[in-house]
């Protein structure tokens, strides 16, 4: 909807400001180490790739890249690092699901619990949020959005082509995302992220400026964990409540 921007844009504009680089670092290093459980060559594993690609585009260093994907496969030995995905409510009855990358339960949960709970929202069992998402790929190219290239990408295997606040998404089934993002790739078309994301089925308006304000604290200190490799919701908020 014009004039509201949904928390994946809003994120990327964050993103793209954040200075705390180290932490950057350890996010995305964990992301690698998830991915590299199901094998330590990129080339085989294409959830590798992507969290390799993503890194590299943080000018995250080579040699943390390396320690991340052995982390991963277990070269390391330590506590092997798994992956849990949260659910629960922000204020307004906002979805909100965080995932995240953890060798210790035991701290991670307390953190995003306790995120929950002093920003207006709360924690929920599990299966209780996440059938309000679907599970996609998502590719955002640097292109012109016209027919011609929408029918490009849907012959590629899309699903769909979207222009999401300025910026070019192709949704994808989320076994598809490889074959699509390779085959825009030859095409010529210049990848900017793809990923594996969750996408909410509906989207809650906001345009009250306290609720706005009560579910970027939210979201802020969920992103503020170490262990939070990403976080999805189904808000779409009011360009003139962000400041």
């Amino acid at each position: 909807m014009s004039g509201h921007s949904k928390w994946s844009t809003i994120k990327r504009e964050k993103g793209a400001k954040d200075a705390a680089r180290g932490a950057l670092f350890t996010k995305l290093g964990n992301a690698i180490a998830i991915a590299a459980r199901g094998g330590a060559d990129p080339d085989m594993n294409f959830e590798l790739r992507l969290a390799i690609d993503k890194a590299k585009a943080a000018n995250m260093p080579n040699t943390n890249i390396q320690r991340s994907i052995d982390r991963g496969s277990g070269k390391l030995g330590g506590e092997q690092i798994q992956e849990v995905l949260y659910e629960g409510y922000g204020p307004a009855g906002t979805a909100i699901l965080v995932a995240t990358a953890t060798d210790n339960i035991n701290r991670t949960y307390p953190e995003v619990r306790l995120a929950f709970s002093k920003h207006g929202g709360n924690i929920a069992e599990k299966g209780a949020v996440a059938f309000q998402f679907d599970h996609k790929g998502r590719i955002i190219v640097d292109h012109v959005l016209d027919d011609d290239f929408m029918l490009e990408a849907l012959d590629a295997g899309a699903e769909d082509v979207v222009d999401e606040d300025g910026e070019i998404a192709i949704y994808t089934t989320n076994t598809e995302l490889a074959k699509v993002r390779d085959a825009l790739k030859q095409q010529g078309v210049a990848i900017k992220e793809a990923n594996l994301v969750y996408v909410p089925k509906n989207t809650i308006e906001v345009t009250d400026e306290a609720t706005a304000g009560k579910i970027m604290r939210l979201m802020d200190a969920l992103e503020a964990s170490d262990d939070v490799v990403d976080t999805y919701t189904n808000f779409e908020i009011d360009e003139s409540l962000l400041g």
